[in-house]
């Protein structure tokens, strides 16, 4: 059976995955890498709301940035985030 670590983070990524906001960041995410206020406007919710869920999505390891200057784009985490969404 799996630890029960790894089964609490699995619940906690579910968890995550059930917020619509955060889901709505997730597909725009999984067609291009976007800034917060490209994500703020996809997904009709406001910067500081957006960023909370991507720290969120970040600290389960959802999706990782880049900075370009002052701008972090983010980005899925990896290829099973993507199948995972596309599913």
């Amino acid at each position: 059976a799996p630890a029960s670590s790894a089964l609490s983070t699995l619940a906690e990524t579910f968890k995550a995955l059930g917020d619509p906001t955060r889901l709505r960041i997730l597909t725009a995410l999984a067609q291009e890498e976007l800034c917060v206020c490209d994500l703020a406007t996809l997904t009709d919710v406001s910067e500081s709301a957006v960023s909370h869920s991507l720290r969120t999505l970040r600290q389960l390891r959802l999706v990782r940035y880049r900075k370009a200057g002052k701008i972090a784009y983010y980005m899925l985490d990896d290829a099973h985030v993507g199948r995972l969404i596309s599913e």
